[in-house]
């Protein structure tokens, strides 16, 4: 159909192009601010992670690892037999998505006062959005204060020749597919492609893990390797320090081959490419304020973008590739949401190390759990980042065992700890655990490190017995043992 010319239907004090959690969460703050707000949504309100990131994937995965878990504990184990029920697995995933129908959430965000704009959302100058329908149709909606980007990411699929024949599932299809796949092989080494591993091998299909390095690895060394144990053990054939030069399918219905660096080749039904994302913002209208379109966004510790006058524009979540975690975006969301209603509002902004306009975790405190077999999961610096930061720090090391808790959580129970030190201010910088249930151990570790919790006090933080939470006992007596010797 062909467009109709724009009208300028409404002004707004803020604008946010994304409707999903990270947008959700701005429009939240921002309303909350007494502003009123325009979410703009060109595709399911509640975004990638809602239908094919964070929440499909979890869905999927809990089945896979509680047969897991049950298995190492004796009792249990011998009740546990059989397969998986596929068709139960992927029922169960698509209750969670609600079935891809976005209604529920976006009845979420009009009952707050919201006003949601569907369609493609574009800059159109300083302070003006252009929102086209899918009838064609247009409207400029006018910001007085704020718009706030927060588009998401896509993602990048590797410059390989043969790339276009193979077609290449991406994170996307490797959550909403229910057909499991012979074969699968995955490329990639990071979250994505560990999770994904897990998943499928654990729903059937022969995983083949192709990565250029060890896994994970922005994680500290311990943690790949025990993943990658724990993936090789499930029968996953995990490949590291190889690189894909090459693929072919020629019948689009038959297998894909991949060809290695080494020479070699391997064949599989489909092929899973976790290798990157990609920042969404390359149809949004940035060059209409002096920006490059397809460019991640530089912002402030308030999540104003660089570069731009004004004080108006925002970027949130991905597109700013400063943590690219839906938890840490939402974050983001509610302190820049903050932001916008104090500068509306003409008042000074806390925008100081850890103030209430300032996103001070980004850069000192970012969690993040994978849902592997065993769990991984960190908080703030790994040794070292810390070291080169300039910090003068030590580890502390130990077996998860140490920790009754752990060995009545499974027997034959895998898995380590590691906290990072300031010495000089006797504080955590950072700490990392692998294992069996160790999710819920990150947010304590969370608020020991934005909080600068010193070690002297922390002792005092008494874990019940017997729980794997116990493990911060015997990491804190084995630093004080240390350093009174």
């Amino acid at each position: 159909m062909t467009a109709t010319p724009a009208e300028e239907r409404s002004t707004y004090d803020v604008i946010v192009l994304g409707a999903g959690p990270v947008g959700q969460n701005v429009a939240d703050r921002a309303h909350a601010a007494g502003l009123s707000v325009a979410v703009v949504e060109r595709e399911l309100v509640g975004g990638e992670c809602s239908y094919w990131a964070c929440v499909p994937s979890k869905a999927l995965l809990r089945p896979v690892l509680a047969v897991a878990d049950a298995r190492r504990v004796d009792g249990a184990a011998q009740a546990v037999t059989g397969a998986l029920d596929t068709a139960g697995v992927f029922a169960r995933r698509d209750r969670y998505v609600t079935d891809w129908d976005d209604s529920g959430q976006a009845r979420r965000v009009r009952s707050t006062g919201v006003d949601l704009f569907r369609g493609h959302g574009r800059l159109d100058g300083p302070r003006r959005v252009s929102v086209t329908r899918q009838d064609g149709t247009r409207e400029i909606l006018g910001a007085r204060h704020a718009v706030a980007i927060a588009t998401g990411s896509l993602q990048a699929l590797p410059d390989i020749p043969g790339i276009a024949e193979a077609r290449p599932w991406t994170n996307r299809h490797g959550t909403d597919s229910s057909t499991v796949p012979a074969r699968l092989a995955i490329v990639g080494g990071g979250g994505v492609a560990v999770e994904m591993a897990t998943l499928w091998q654990g729903l059937g299909s022969q995983v083949t893990l192709l990565a250029r390095r060890r896994l994970l690895p922005r994680m500290e060394p311990f943690v790949g390797d025990l993943v990658t144990r724990g993936l090789t053990e499930t029968g996953v054939d995990v490949r590291d320090g190889v690189q894909v030069t090459g693929l072919r399918r020629p019948d689009a219905g038959g297998p894909v081959t991949l060809i290695l660096d080494d020479g070699s080749e391997v064949e599989a039904d489909e092929i899973l490419c976790a290798t990157g994302r990609t920042p969404a913002t390359g149809d949004i209208g940035l060059d209409t304020v002096g920006l490059t379109p397809g460019a991640w966004l530089d912002v402030d510790t308030t999540c104003l973008v660089e570069g731009v006058d004004g004080d108006w524009l925002y970027a949130l979540g991905d597109v700013n590739h400063r943590a690219l975690l839906t938890h840490q975006g939402k974050y983001q969301g509610r302190t820049a949401g903050d932001a916008i209603g104090a500068r509306a509002a003409g008042e000074p902004l806390d925008d100081g190390a850890w103030g209430d306009h300032a996103t001070t975790a980004d850069q000192h405190a970012v969690p993040q759990v994978f849902f592997t077999d065993p769990e991984a999961g960190s908080v703030g610096l790994t040794a070292e980042q810390a070291t080169d930061a300039g910090h003068r720090c030590t580890t502390v090391d130990l077996d998860m065992t140490a920790a009754q808790g752990a060995n009545l959580y499974a027997d034959g129970y895998r898995g380590h700890a590691r906290i990072v030190v300031d010495l000089d201010r006797e504080v955590l910088l950072g700490a990392t655990f692998v294992g069996q249930g160790v999710s819920e151990l990150l947010h304590s570790a969370t608020v020991a490190v934005v909080g600068e919790v010193p070690l002297k006090r922390l002792r005092h933080a008494v874990a019940c017995f017997p729980t794997i939470s116990e493990i911060w006992l015997f990491l804190l007596a084995a630093y004080r043992q240390r350093t009174d010797n």
